[in-house]
C-alpha cells in the first residue's frame, strides 16, 4: 500500500474518531491558529534575515522552524551555536518588530469566536499551548480582543523541552485539569501536530500556514485539516451545534 493510501485511510479514520469524540477540554496553538497572522512573522523575518545577511526564509525552512521556540530557530538561522544573550537581543529584534508591523492587523480566525461560544455552552474548558513569548501572547491575544476569555496559556518557556516533544500540550492539559487522551487540540505547523498527536491528543490542523496535503503528509498527521473553525463546526464539531437547546429545552442549531 502506498503512503498516499495509507494517509487516505488515516484520514477518514481520524474523522471518524473525531465525530464521535467528545472532548473534556480543549487546546489551542497561538500563531496561525487563533489568529491568521504568520505573514506579519515573514514580513518581520524577512526584515531580520536581510539585517544580518541570513538566506532567505523558504517555506521547507519554516516548516522544520514553525513552532519552534526561538532559541531553537536562532540557531537553526544563523548556523552556528548562539549565546543566551544573543537568543535574547535577537528575539527582541524580531518580535518586537513582528508585534509594531501587526498593531491593528490582527482579527480572530474566522469561526474562533463561534467555536468558543459552543464551548462556553458545552462547559468545556479551553487553554492556549505556545512556543511564543509572553510579551506576543500578550499582544496577540489582546489584539484579537480575546484575552480575557483565553487566561489559561501554556507557554514553551515555561516547560523543559519544546514542540515536537509533548511538553508545552501536556502543561496546557494539566492547567485545566483534563487528561490529554480527553483533550482536542488545533494547530497550524507540522511541529505542533506531532507535539499535540505526542501528547495523546486528537488534532485538527489549520490551514492557514501549510496546505491540507502538506499537513496530512506529516508524520505524525492530524487527525483532519480544515480551513478554519468554521470548517470544523461544519464537520467534525457539527454535533457542538446541533446538540445545544434553547432556555425551552428545545433543539438549536446556531
Amino acid at each position: 500500500m502506498d503512503s498516499k493510501t495509507n494517509r487516505a485511510r488515516w484520514y477518514d479514520d481520524g474523522m471518524s474518531r473525531l465525530e464521535s469524540f467528545r472532548p473534556h477540554g480543549v487546546v489551542f496553538d497561538v500563531d496561525g491558529t487563533l489568529v491568521d497572522n504568520m505573514a506579519w512573522h515573514v514580513r518581520a523575518f524577512d526584515a531580520f534575515v536581510r539585517r544580518h545577511g541570513l538566506p532567505t526564509m523558504t517555506l521547507e525552512t519554516r516548516r522544520q522552524t514553525d513552532g519552534k521556540r526561538n532559541k531553537e530557530v536562532f540557531p537553526v538561522l544563523f548556523g552556528r551555536a548562539l549565546s543566551a544573550d544573543e537568543i535574547q537581543a535577537f528575539e527582541e529584534e524580531k518580535e518586537g518588530a513582528y508585534r509594531l508591523l501587526s498593531r491593528a492587523g490582527l482579527v480572530p480566525m474566522t469561526g474562533l469566536v463561534r467555536l468558543l461560544d459552543h464551548l462556553d455552552w458545552h462547559g468545556i474548558p479551553v487553554a492556549v499551548a505556545t512556543s511564543a513569548p509572553e510579551a506576543n501572547v500578550e499582544h496577540t491575544l489582546r489584539e484579537i480582543g480575546l484575552a480575557d476569555r483565553l487566561r489559561v496559556v501554556a507557554r514553551g518557556d515555561q516547560v523543559k523541552r519544546g514542540k515536537p516533544a509533548p511538553d508545552v500540550f501536556l502543561h496546557a492539559a494539566g492547567l485545566i485539569g483534563v487528561d490529554p487522551e480527553h483533550c482536542l487540540a488545533f494547530e497550524d505547523a507540522p511541529i505542533g501536530i506531532a507535539s499535540a498527536v505526542n501528547a495523546g491528543m486528537r488534532c485538527v490542523a489549520i490551514t492557514s500556514t501549510f496546505s491540507a496535503e502538506t499537513l496530512l503528509s506529516a508524520d505524525p498527521p492530524p487527525h483532519a485539516a480544515v480551513r478554519d473553525f468554521d470548517g470544523f463546526l461544519e464537520g467534525a464539531g457539527q454535533w457542538m451545534r446541533e446538540e445545544r437547546v434553547d432556555a425551552r429545552g428545545r433543539k438549536t442549531n446556531t
